[in-house]
């Protein structure tokens, strides 16, 4: 019964340690890039599907035009 009371703390130590030393060692570099400019490229791409989401929901013809990407 003692080895329960001393080894069931014990075991869930060792564990954290283990998994901090799998986290640190294999961290994903940090992404510095622009979301901006990710942002506008995704909506872009959406407009269509969003479009159709839309006109499904309101049953009225979309009255926007599609967007040309270098705008």
């Amino acid at each position: 019964m003692v080895w329960m009371v001393i080894g069931g703390p014990l075991a869930v130590v060792v564990a954290s340690i283990a998994t901090a030393v799998i986290a640190f060692r294999g961290a994903d570099p940090v992404v510095r890039d622009a979301p901006a400019a990710r942002v506008q490229a995704t909506s872009i791409a959406r407009q269509p599907a969003m479009v159709a989401r839309n006109h499904a929901a309101t049953g009225q013809a979309p009255a926007v035009r599609p967007a040309v990407a270098g705008r």
